[in-house]
């Protein structure tokens, strides 16, 4: 990845932290997009140690921090601004934040928090960047999805769940939604050289799950169970890493993954006139179309 340009979202902490430290062993130049910049900063210091001051010197690596906060639409702007000021390319964009089952909160401009950020944000980054990338050709798209999309449908009637809300299934529609967006992509991206593909990365131990409640006295059994049974999240990044770095993908577009190998999906997340409805209504949704 030496002389490559990586963007990651959410790279402070969990699958992100753990890509950005990989790639950057081999020598990517990888700007870490976070909300908390207090954070991002100290994980870099702590990215840097763990890779040696010997290596970093040698590979040609570097570590960027970059504020970026999906939950509104001025920081996602903000942040595509500064690096299409100072970014000559941009060979890979990882699409990795998400929050998972919070309460029901909104995001800066109104949107529910799940689909606002898991989905919006990264709807209106990844467009705002669209032509580095393409200028940047041959160039990736990797979109950071779950299994659990295939608990849910798009119900266009209530994109932002004011009739109703269940945390367990708005993390699901975000998700789908995140694979229909990965698909409606590629098939726009078709002759660019720019390759789109979304993945799961399977049950990972990270701090993704900090809405989710656990009674005190099951906490040790689920602890016991999750180190036994959840991936780190160096292996839950493995399939990120592999679509983000690996020359057997070159080319490749439009696919869904899993373990680095690429899986079928579910009807429901194959549904193109599902996929090109979310594209028309998210352009409206985020400001790209009036």
């Amino acid at each position: 990845m030496r002389g490559k340009t990586v963007i990651i979202t959410g790279a402070n902490s969990g699958l992100g932290r753990a890509a950005a430290t990989e790639l950057l062993r081999m020598r990517a130049r990888v700007i870490m997009g976070c909300r908390d910049r207090a954070r991002a900063e100290r994980a870099a210091r702590e990215i840097r140690a763990e890779l040696g001051e010997r290596e970093a010197a040698e590979g040609g690596g570097e570590l960027v921090v970059r504020e970026l906060d999906l939950a509104s639409l001025r920081s996602v702007r903000a942040f595509c601004h500064r690096v299409l000021q100072e970014e000559p390319r941009l060979d890979v964009l990882i699409n990795n934040a998400g929050i998972f089952q919070c309460p029901y909160m909104k995001t800066e401009d109104g949107f529910e928090m799940q689909f606002g950020v898991n989905h919006l944000g990264h709807f209106l980054l990844t467009n705002l960047l669209l032509g580095l990338l393409k200028n940047s050709a041959p160039s990736r798209i990797v979109v950071v999805s779950s299994k659990l999309y295939k608990y849910r449908e798009i119900n266009f009637e209530d994109l932002n769940s004011e009739m109703s809300y269940n945390k367990s299934f708005c993390y699901s529609r975000s998700k789908l939604a995140n694979i229909l967006f990965a698909r409606e992509l590629a098939r726009r991206l078709e002759g660019t050289g720019v390759t789109v593909n979304s993945l799961h990365p399977g049950i990972v131990r990270t701090n993704l799950g900090r809405y989710v409640n656990i009674p005190l006295l099951a906490k040790p059994l689920f602890n016991l169970v999750s180190w036994a049974f959840f991936k780190t999240p160096l292996e839950g990044a493995q399939t990120s890493i592999y679509l983000a770095s690996s020359p057997d993908v070159e080319g490749v577009s439009g696919k869904y993954f899993g373990d680095c190998k690429e899986e079928e999906l579910l009807p429901n997340a194959m549904d193109d006139l599902v996929a090109r409805k979310l594209w028309d209504i998210s352009e409206v949704m985020v400001g790209l179309l009036k």
